[in-house]
């Protein structure tokens, strides 16, 4: 009974202007960084290795590799700290989750195109 209520009051805060994202996309995601007075958007652009959690806690992680160091981020989807999220290429994977692509480097790290 609680569970249909939260989800109830939830709802309205879900976001519904995301494109659809895959496990195994590349995607841009644009992030609002306050600096000072000031908000700019950063850019953070990678493979997306993961889903959590469904409605308004839904989270993606989002991992790189920076100057040869991979860097995984956790992103709230439905938090107004992301502006937007665009797909670059589209992967072909058979799993739900990619942790595995953080034992792998260079050439072996890349995903098949989705076609």
């Amino acid at each position: 009974m609680q569970h249909v209520a939260l989800t109830k009051i939830a709802q309205p805060q879900v976001r519904t202007d995301l494109p659809v994202i895959r496990i195994g996309d590349t995607i841009k995601v644009h992030v609002k960084i306050r600096e000072g007075e000031k908000e700019r958007i950063q850019i953070y652009e990678g493979t997306l290795i993961a889903r959590k959690n469904k409605g308004i806690s839904q989270t993606i992680t989002v991992r790189k590799i920076s100057f040869g160091v991979g860097v995984e981020r956790i992103f709230p989807v439905n938090a107004p700290v992301i502006d937007k999220i665009d797909v670059v290429r589209s992967g072909f994977v058979r799993r739900a989750k990619l942790y595995y692509l953080r034992g792998l480097k260079g050439k072996a790290a890349r995903l098949k195109e989705r076609e």
